[in-house]
């Protein structure tokens, strides 16, 4: 039987260092001069695989980015990283645009190097499903805030503590009020606090948390959040019971704010965490950058958006209790079952058959003293609803 080429190129090579001939050896196995210097250097090489054949891939692939661009990208990448930023292939590219790479390669291009050096993509958002579900405006700064409590968590010590976190849903400013409680006071400081730094919303969204709507025993007695913001003309909105997702903008910078801060800083005392949280803050809202700001960071969002904002006239926050208010309205969205009652802060009432399985907007008018219910934005039904 016939020798197999890999074990024909071995015995070349071993008769060379035996001391034979070359023109001996290329006579005998019908090869040039220029295939055995080839395999002589190739078994110099030192590698156990020398005699098998090589790849005929070309050493240079048309279009494929450079060997510098692609270390720019990785080094890029580690960069955003430890300043825990977002490091995607989109926020590498604007990082690239900022120090005037040309030719930028395309997002594509930088996911696959992101592959090919092994480096963790990140996962496909959450597409919602279901029902027709109201959504707020969210076009122009300060159109929608949404809002949320994180906690209780633990300093060095350890202290309790909980963060009012809220969020632009336009520009992606936020705001951080860490507190070691969730009273009424201090989430009017936190709120308070937060229009003092970027400015006095249309619109509050929160969830149906005590502290947000006040007490479930006077259902109408209209909780203290709901009565400064009426005051100063901002509309509260709250979400379904058990749907946090419909908060889905603060949800996700509370991941954030777990990942990127308390999980990465120590801290030991209510000071410290005050201090730590207000730069937090200030280095998301001037330097992290959002695909839905086109690549902007939230400041630069702001600036080019033109709007003026309306701040607070008093620097100290209102003070527990309020006055209540006499013009305004608030609203709770509420899905329905097939009971068709809806849940206004523990009061019941039965909804039209249409309403079955179906989102609709329950709207106070306080001036009116009327509970009004939509569908669609189409007002289905009317309830007499004074208020205490």
């Amino acid at each position: 039987m016939g020798l197999d080429i890999r074990q024909l190129r071995k015995l070349a090579v071993q008769r060379l260092r035996n001391g034979e001939s070359v023109d001996s050896i290329c006579i005998s196995l019908g090869k040039s001069r220029q295939w055995l210097y080839k395999w002589a250097q190739r078994f110099d090489s030192g590698k156990p695989d020398w005699a098998d054949d090589a790849s005929r891939r070309p050493h240079l692939v048309a279009n494929r980015t450079t060997a510098e661009t692609e270390e720019l990208i990785k080094q890029l990448r580690e960069s955003l990283q430890n300043r825990d930023m977002f490091s995607g292939a989109q926020a590498i590219l604007w990082e690239m645009e900022d120090l005037g790479i040309k030719p930028l390669p395309s997002v594509r291009s930088i996911n696959r190097i992101i592959v090919r050096n092994g480096l963790k993509q990140r996962a496909d958002r959450y597409k919602p499903k279901g029902t027709l579900y109201p959504v707020l405006p969210s076009q122009l700064p300060n159109q929608t805030h949404q809002a949320d409590f994180v906690g209780p968590r633990f300093l060095s010590g350890p202290t309790r503590f909980y963060s009012l976190n809220i969020v632009d849903t336009a520009t992606v400013r936020c705001c951080i009020h860490p507190s070691s409680g969730t009273a009424t006071q201090t989430v009017l400081e936190g709120v308070w606090s937060a229009w003092q730094r970027i400015g006095i919303p249309q619109r509050i969204q929160v969830d149906n948390a005590l502290c947000f709507f006040g007490s479930r025993r006077y259902p109408r007695g209209m909780g203290a959040l709901i009565r400064m913001c009426l005051l100063h003309g901002v509309e509260p909105w709250f979400i379904p019971q058990a749907e946090p997702w419909r908060n889905g903008m603060v949800e996700k910078f509370n991941e954030r704010y777990q990942q990127r801060f308390l999980g990465k800083t120590e801290m030991k005392s209510m000071d410290e965490l005050k201090q730590c949280s207000h730069s937090f803050e200030q280095r998301h809202n001037s330097s992290y950058r959002y695909s839905k700001l086109n690549g902007n960071t939230p400041l630069k969002a702001l600036a080019k958006s033109g709007v003026k904002l309306r701040f607070p006239e008093k620097e100290e926050p209102p003070r527990h209790p309020l006055a209540k208010p006499v013009t305004g309205r608030y609203h709770l969205v509420r899905l329905i079952r097939s009971d068709r009652i809806i849940d206004i802060f523990g009061e019941r009432f039965r909804v039209p058959p249409e309403t079955q399985y179906q989102y609709v907007v329950a709207t106070v008018d306080v001036h009116e003293q009327k509970l009004k219910l939509y569908l669609d934005k189409l007002q289905i039904e009317e309830f007499d609803y004074k208020l205490r």
